[in-house]
């Protein structure tokens, strides 16, 4: 039977981040993960974990100036010391919190240079997550979502992997980022197996429930079941009205 995720920074949005883990947990989902929990107290958060049993997947750094537009650091260059700053943060908070990986978000940027950055930034995080048992993560942002977001395709994330080459840099494949912009998601999905870390997922195009769409979530899911996989699969969807009563989709997917 599959198992779901709730990520908070779409569902139960409506709440505190310590309630939120508490009604996914009221909703029978499996495990959570987060966006930016850095205004809310980790010991709060690590209370609502504990009092609930649900592990805490993962949460990303911080995405810089958002009024300015910017949607991660790690990928800028000349703001490697505030990249690192946001890695040392989300490392912190993770290990306070007891979760399982981070999110190192690259921000929009482009060229060669750009590349360097990035994989300076994520060899620095490898290092410093290693030391606390954290996977890191990195996510292609589709273009119509993210414009200018340096990591824009599962080959560029695969390509910066293989070179990077740290045991604890994993791909975290959105099947609706994926399936917005390059097809065949489950062929992706299998082509790319061994390196990924983390499963996201909402309807393509319009980022709602999984139960309806272009993509057959109970196809996709089967193929995931059969290549082996048995982690929560993240539901990083926006919900039409109230989390609670979009979630039919839990019954008829699984």
């Amino acid at each position: 039977m599959t198992r779901f995720s709730a990520n908070l920074g779409f569902l139960f949005a409506e709440y505190s981040l310590p309630d939120a883990i508490r009604a996914a947990h009221v909703a029978g989902f499996d495990a959570v993960e987060c966006h930016w929990p850095y205004d809310t107290p980790a010991a709060d958060v690590a209370a609502a974990l504990a009092e609930t049993g649900l592990p805490m997947l993962g949460l990303n750094t911080r995405r810089g100036d958002v009024a300015a537009g910017e949607t991660g650091l790690a990928a800028l260059p000349g703001r490697e010391a505030d990249a690192r700053a946001a890695i040392d943060e989300a490392i912190d908070y993770a290990r306070r919190i007891g979760a399982q990986s981070v999110h190192v978000m690259a921000g929009v940027a482009q060229g060669p240079e750009a590349r360097a950055t990035f994989a300076a930034n994520l060899t620095y995080a490898c290092r410093r997550a290693a030391a606390h048992g954290l996977i890191l993560l990195i996510e292609p942002l589709n273009r119509f979502d993210a414009p200018g977001y340096f990591l824009s395709t599962t080959q560029q994330a695969a390509d910066l992997i293989d070179t990077i080459d740290c045991p604890n840099l994993r791909l975290m494949f959105d099947c609706y980022h994926v399936g917005r912009t390059e097809g065949d998601v489950i062929a992706r999905l299998t082509a790319l197996y061994p390196i990924i870390g983390h499963i996201q997922f909402a309807a393509v195009p319009d980022r709602g429930a999984p139960d309806h769409g272009t993509l057959d979530y109970a196809d996709v899911f089967a193929a995931i079941t059969a290549l082996g996989w048995y982690r929560p699969l993240g539901a990083e969807y926006k919900p039409d009205g109230r989390t609670e009563d979009t979630l039919a989709w839990m019954t008829d997917l699984a």
